[in-house]
């Protein structure tokens, strides 16, 4: 039968409209005005429509080194997505089974999701120069020797960032194997196949659209962070805390062009992994169909 909405239908669909409204005005406003002519200013109405911003961006020579601040956020970004995957998976492995301190090592790696950002980075960083000062009074002369820090990158910066990624793959890698059939590793198993051949060719296989969703998490939670990143990075900045610097000391829209610029880049990694996923599934789903014709 067909019956009319009823009014609480658009009063809903009004509030989840102004909802979305809320979420990503701000992010159209940027995108827009990142569009701005030279003579442009940071509000509405516009000056003209044009590359300005983007081209001054691109051009370098500004406050900060965009270009070598966006590289290194991505480098990091790709390692962190990298080692969260194989961890994540080496964890969600060991975790199918109970284990001596199972229970300890779970709710200490979810700790650090309920432990304030701004603490984690502060205790890393404490830990990161106590290091520095045993190397610098106790370490040999060919290392003592003109050395600055331990801090940077890939060092205090990864660790700063897995405290944040590694929880998320670890809960998304429980999530796949509480649903996983086990009847398929004992069928791989009846039929011969090593554990490790079990892993390769059988479990791998069903979970890598769900791998992909773990190097998304890795790689956007990454390429967003400040929080943990303000206090571990060391001499160099990664792009989120160049960015948030510039919100002081740039009055231009080059601010606007740099803010869609990062958004563009965490929308086209979301993109490519959607779309990987959907590869995967499809190829899933088409050799389950030869299968069972066979």
């Amino acid at each position: 039968m067909n019956e009319g909405r009823s009014p609480a239908f658009y009063a809903l669909s009004l509030f989840f409209a102004l909802f979305v409204l809320f979420l990503y005005g701000p992010t159209i406003v940027i995108f827009v005005l990142s569009f701005q002519g030279p003579t442009g200013g940071l509000t509405f109405p516009l000056n003209g429509i044009s590359m300005h911003w983007f081209e001054r961006l691109m051009a370098g020579g500004g406050i900060v080194d965009i270009g070598s601040a966006f590289r290194r956020s991505l480098e990091l970004g790709l390692v962190v997505m990298v080692l969260t995957v194989v961890l994540s998976l080496l964890a969600g492995l060991a975790f199918r089974k109970r284990f001596v301190g199972s229970n300890v090592l779970f709710f200490v790696t979810v700790a650090s999701l309920i432990v304030p950002s701004i603490v984690t980075s502060l205790g890393i960083a404490l830990e990161f120069r106590l290091l520095d000062d045993v190397i610098k009074n106790y370490g040999p002369a060919w290392i003592s020797d003109g050395f600055q820090t331990s801090m940077g990158n890939f060092t205090s910066g990864l660790g700063a960032h897995l405290t944040w990624t590694l929880p998320f793959g670890l809960l998304v890698m429980f999530a796949i194997f509480n649903r996983f059939d086990g009847r398929f590793e004992e069928a791989a198993r009846d039929q011969g196949a090593t554990p490790w051949q079990t892993l390769r060719y059988v479990i791998l296989p069903i979970i890598v659209p769900s791998l992909v969703g773990v190097g998304l998490f890795g790689f956007t939670l990454s390429w967003d962070e400040i929080a943990r990143s303000s206090q571990v990075m060391g001499e160099h900045n990664t792009l989120p805390m160049e960015l948030q610097g510039l919100t002081t000391t740039v009055t231009t829209p080059e601010i606007y062009a740099l803010g869609t610029s990062t958004t563009a880049v965490s929308f086209g990694v979301i993109a490519i992994a959607l779309f990987a996923i959907g590869l995967l599934r499809a190829r899933q789903a088409r050799f389950g169909s030869d299968a069972g014709k066979a």
